[in-house]
């Protein structure tokens, strides 16, 4: 019984916290978010006597997230207003009101179950008392109404003053931010609620412009959705910073997920100064631009002709343009002709990158201003390393293209090794893919199994066996959930010379 006594009362008390609820709301009133609260705030003549007390007695202090227990002080606006004080007692020595003093600006919020100072006898711990009671230490209390309003709460608590009761166990305030736009994937019962939602989610995030929700699944080839403008500008030229890179791109016409930052930045570090990259769903240089910012060279590719123009602008904005070059073809058609591709770009970079000079700098010896020379970095391994397969709906699909990868242009193994060298290898492969399952599946799989569930898909496409793709030989990397039944792997493994040149 005390203990249901003492949750209500805890309950009570937090509900004075919560926003006014407006459950009918169609359009936000910024204004039916205000509630006042009567508190009690006490003035001390000495300054220093502010961090004393609010040190000291703790439990007699307003304690409140976001709700500073340490307030100045508007005079003008107190002008006129009768001063209340405590029950007889010390307080009553005082001649003069110390709001007429110019020495108070800052006053002290008691705690919240004091809401007048005809209380504060009452409701005030002996300590805190004896301490105020001391001939030195002069004092006043006031009657002090806080307002609460709409900028004092947060997202979800707008939120769940506004929907509808039933939708209350899930508010969607989850997002990702793309530059400027902040976008959500509401599920459908909000959709009709989604200029509310979006309106308040732009009013609490300072750096967001624009709020936007996804309008269908991801269904054409490029991987992109249409989108509806919630609140804000309904501009989606986005630039985002992404491993010490910008990128600029329309969110609406290209493929872009910001939660894929960490999967960027691993697989690039994979990446060794000189190696040579096939990237095959290139989009708008994510892998591309940071491989190229470490002298890795690339060639990447996409389809979709507006991710191919801004992946342009990437690779020139970050000054990558001599090791990244830009494709724009089917996937098929690039792993088919990448080794052809390859030997053009060497061709045409007549077999050295050349990084312009031109930086200046202090000579330590002389003083003088000088510019660094240009850089020849010969290009010694004209193979690819590695290929990323970044398009997990699809890229498995494509494997097939590697069967054949060399010997369709008539080059065999002992060819390779004659004009590269002993340091010629197969490339290792990095497939991003979704595996889907059952999820009345019981016992539910395990990540083993869903990896042997991927291999013996791959061993199907590339219509091989386990004797030349062998299950110890892959690697999974788990990249994230999509769903709880719909895990993202980056399956990498090298290719067998057996089917590099079958």
């Amino acid at each position: 019984m005390i203990i249901r006594r003492f949750i209500s009362k805890m309950s009570e008390r937090l509900a004075r916290y919560e926003p006014p609820v407006h459950r009918g709301m169609k359009e936000l009133d910024r204004n039916a978010f205000r509630k006042t609260l009567p508190l009690v705030v006490l003035l001390l003549k000495d300054p220093k006597n502010i961090s004393k007390f609010t040190n000291g007695f703790k439990d007699d202090v307003l304690r409140m997230p976001r709700i500073p227990f340490v307030i100045r002080i508007n005079e003008a606006q107190e002008k006129g207003k009768q001063l209340e004080r405590a029950e007889p007692g010390p307080v009553q020595k005082k001649s003069k009101s110390l709001a007429n003093d110019n020495h108070i600006t800052k006053g002290i919020l008691l705690k919240d179950t004091i809401n007048d100072v005809s209380e504060v006898r009452e409701k005030l711990s002996k300590e805190a008392l004896e301490f105020l009671d001391k001939p030195e230490n002069e004092y006043e209390l006031r009657n002090h109404e806080y307002v609460l309003d709409y900028d004092f709460w947060k997202v979800e608590e707008i939120l769940e003053s506004i929907l509808p009761e039933e939708y209350l166990d899930e508010i969607p305030t989850g997002f990702t931010i793309v530059g400027h736009v902040a976008h959500l994937n509401l599920r459908k019962e909000f959709k009709p609620f989604g200029s509310l939602i979006g309106q308040v989610i732009l009013d609490k995030n300072t750096t967001i412009r624009t709020v936007v929700d996804k309008v269908d699944t991801i269904a054409t080839k490029f991987r992109t959705f249409q989108m509806n403008v919630l609140a804000g500008e309904p501009d989606l030229l986005v630039t985002q910073r992404e491993s010490d890179c910008t990128f600029t791109f329309d969110f609406s016409k290209v493929y872009w997920n910001s939660r894929l930052h960490t999967e960027h930045a691993r697989l690039v570090s994979l990446f060794k100064p000189g190696q040579i990259v096939g990237d095959v769903f290139a989009g708008v240089g994510p892998f591309s631009v940071p491989a190229g910012k470490k002298k890795v060279i690339v060639l990447s590719n996409d389809l979709n002709p507006e991710s191919y123009k801004y992946m342009q602008l990437n690779i020139k904005n970050n000054k990558v343009g001599n090791f990244v070059e830009p494709l724009n073809l089917d996937g098929r058609e690039f792993i088919r002709d990448s080794p052809k591709l390859l030997q053009q770009f060497v061709a045409k970079n007549q077999g050295v990158i050349i990084v312009p000079g031109g930086k200046k700098y202090k000579d330590k010896t002389t003083g003088e201003t000088k510019r660094t020379p240009e850089t020849r970095i010969p290009i010694e391994n004209q193979f690819f390393d590695h290929y990323v397969m970044n398009l997990p709906d699809s890229a498995l699909e494509f494997l097939d293209e590697f069967v054949g990868l060399y010997s369709r242009h008539n080059l065999t193994y002992e060819s390779m090794v004659q004009t590269h060298g002993p340091e010629f290898q197969t490339p290792w492969i990095h497939c991003h893919c979704f595996h889907k399952y059952d999820p009345e599946e019981q016992p539910e799989p395990s990540m083993e199994q869903l990896h042997e569930r991927v291999h013996k898909r791959i061993l199907s496409i590339m219509h091989t066996d386990e004797q030349v793709l062998p299950f110890e030989h892959f690697q999974f990397h788990l990249v994230r959930k999509v769903a709880p039944t719909k895990p993202m792997f980056c399956v990498s493994f090298q290719l067998p010379k057996s089917l590099a040149f079958a």
